[in-house]
């Protein structure tokens, strides 16, 4: 069957599954809406939690980052799997404990104030849209490679998905389908790394690739790089040659602790995760539910770094000197005989998301270091859909002829090519010419990872505005402390602002702040400054008070995402980063202001009512917790 058939046909089962379990799951109640009715059983939940917590940023975008950046990309694989044990571990069983199944709930509750329970709302809706803007970015990259639309219709068809499960199911409706989209995702994930493991290094285990060699000859367009090197060697030597820096040399160690750091802290401050430990029935539960999650994450991390080789040796392999007309017809092959057919680079170039510049007019593609195009980060600005002569699309901004500098730096090659970092696991199936079910399976792997996540951000969305400012806040019963809603009207306004979040979700995605993975980082960053000292604060020290959350949560926030604001958005210079510290890696130094703000201020004010510090007393003991309150 041809490869747009399979496409549409893995797509639409994927996502026919998924509708029949919005269905077959809809949900009856704020319990079932908030919690999944609080009977999930913990390998299911383990299966969600891992679909939940790996984001689009994982499946599409980390191997794609780690490829161009090399070691220095594995700040993100540190920062997410080491923050995930982190909230395993040091915080799920106590916040299970606590029974409060939303972050503002438990500020709220803990700190003993509206005003505490209203900021906390303020900074999960900060954090979640950030997050989703990448998860919606991600869904229309997807499409609009696999689906043949632009990259803007992908993220509207994305948008009706996530609002029929999320809006008709709730937690119910999204707990069950994001075990069925664990489940396609890591098929659709590892497959493909199998087959380019093997074709690669000769070696099955993709975790293992990595540290094998070579099974082919490859010329970096400075040398030819012989068959049985080393991986790592003949990517370092590769990489190197073109004026780029060694694949495994790190760069900037002080940034990447930073970023690590973040990302650790931010995953362990994270709502749309830290809800998932509330749709199981105890305490024990949580924790089991925990180390599933954490082993079915291992599976696709493990493996990561490898496809993340794989796929800078491959686009070197099949692009370096390819002259573009007959690549792209699919008339060249390879010395050893297996075709090099670029349809594929046709195909991502109608999306934007792959360009080339022929500078030296030679016809054919050369990749180096450098700008092909003189945009923003070298994006090309196409020119509607003319072509030029060969096919290729023209741009309006294209860079001109290569100065000696330039030639210098790439060993006497300049930069041609324009690659979004985005597109590398989607595209090097097509790439390593991988079988035409292969290719469709990732197109389908890709859908799941985005929507299972951006899923649980809406809801979280949703949670916070109808179970905690509206009925916590806006309709609270002065007196007895209770909500006024009933439960049929919190449904009801927790459907109206799952339309509004997925709204506001699809605008992000459209215009978005950065690539998948870094908008990602930005909004981990928020999370860590927001929440974690406030969370673990609330949990370990009795002394911490209402004003200090307040206080260090309105800080840790404003900081963190006024650094992003001024040196992303508003032209700030990297020369006068506070510390050399970057963006994604602000979030670690929000963090620390946070954590002292709310320390020092919780010592120079009243100290927490005595039934409030029983409390904490309480829950340092993880264990009969019974089920999570639902007000």
């Amino acid at each position: 069957m041809e490869l747009q058939s399979l496409i549409y046909l893995f797509v639409g089962i994927s996502f026919a599954v998924y509708i029949g379990i919005a269905l077959w799951a809809k949900a009856g109640s704020t319990k079932d809406f908030y919690v999944a009715g609080g009977g999930v059983h913990p390998v299911a939940n383990g299966m969600a939690t891992a679909a939940d917590w790996m984001s689009a940023a994982s499946f599409i975008s980390l191997a794609g980052i780690i490829s161009f950046k090399g070691s220095d990309g594995g700040a993100y694989l540190m920062g997410w799997t080491g923050g995930y044990v982190l909230l395993a571990m040091l915080l799920a069983p106590y916040l299970r404990k606590f029974g409060k199944f939303t972050v503002p709930d438990f500020v709220g509750d803990r700190y003993y104030s509206d005003a505490a329970r209203l900021v906390a709302v303020v900074a999960v809706i900060f954090v979640s849209f950030t997050y989703v803007a990448g998860q919606m970015r991600g869904v229309g990259i997807v499409f609009s490679r696999f689906l043949q639309v632009d990259v803007n219709t992908g993220v509207l068809i994305g948008m009706a998905i996530v609002f029929f499960y999320s809006v008709l199911g709730g937690m119910k409706g999204i707990t069950y389908t994001q075990v069925a989209q664990y489940v396609v995702m890591i098929f659709a994930y590892m497959i493909p790394a199998i087959f380019l493991s093997l074709q690669v290094t000769d070696t099955f285990l993709p975790q293992l690739g990595i540290f094998a060699t070579t099974s082919f000859a490859f010329d970096s367009g400075v040398q030819v790089i012989p068959e049985g090197t080393y991986l790592l060697h003949a990517l370092d030597t590769a990489v190197s040659d073109l004026g780029f820096s060694d694949y495994t040399q790190p760069g900037n160690l002080w940034n990447m602790f930073m970023l690590t750091t973040a990302l650790m802290l931010g995953t362990a401050g994270l709502p749309h995760v830290i809800v998932r430990f509330f749709t199981v029935p105890t305490v024990k539960d949580a924790r089991i539910s925990a180390g599933w999650a954490l082993v079915f994450i291992a599976i696709m991390y493990t493996t990561i770094s490898s496809v993340a080789s794989f796929s800078r040796v491959n686009l070197i392999k099949n692009l370096q000197n390819t002259e573009y007309k007959a690549f792209v017809n699919g008339e060249l092959s390879h010395s050893d005989g297996t075709p090099n057919d670029g349809n594929w680079f046709r195909t991502w170039e109608n999306g934007g998301l792959i360009a080339w510049n022929d500078r030296n007019g030679d016809g054919k593609i050369q990749y180096a270091t450098g700008k092909a195009f003189d945009g923003a980060k070298g994006k090309p600005a196409f020119d509607g859909d003319k072509r030029a002569e060969d096919g290729h699309r023209l741009v309006t901004n294209a860079k001109g002829p290569a100065g000696e500098a330039e030639l210098a730096k790439g060993n006497g090659i300049a930069n041609e090519l324009y690659v979004d970092r985005d597109i590398m696991v989607l595209a090097n199936p097509e790439i390593a010419n991988l079988p035409n079910w292969v290719i469709a399976f990732i197109a389908a792997g890709g859908l799941a990872a985005a929507l299972s996540t951006a899923a649980g951000l809406l809801l979280v969305i949703a949670s916070a505005i109808s179970h905690d400012l509206m009925g916590q806040v806006i309709f609270k019963d002065k007196e007895t402390g209770k909500s006024t809603l009933n439960e049929k009207t919190e449904l009801m306004w927790a459907r109206v602002s799952a339309v509004a979040a997925i709204c506001v979700a699809g605008y992000l995605g459209i215009n978005p702040p950065g690539f998948v993975a870094q908008v990602v980082a930005f909004a981990f960053g928020l999370a860590a400054a927001a929440f974690f000292p406030t969370i673990i604060l609330g949990v370990f020290d009795k002394r911490m008070n209402k004003e200090g959350a307040i206080a260090g949560i309105l800080t840790g926030l404003i900081f963190t995402f006024g650094y992003i604001i001024y040196f992303v958005f508003l032209g700030g210079a990297k020369e006068d980063y506070f510390l050399g510290i970057a963006p994604t890696g602000i979030g670690t130094i929000g963090t620390l202001l946070h954590l002292i703000v709310a320390v020092v201020i919780s010592r120079m004010t009243p100290e927490p009512p005595q039934e409030i510090q029983d409390l904490v007393e309480k829950i340092r003991i993880p264990s009969g917790a019974g089920e999570a309150v639902d007000h």
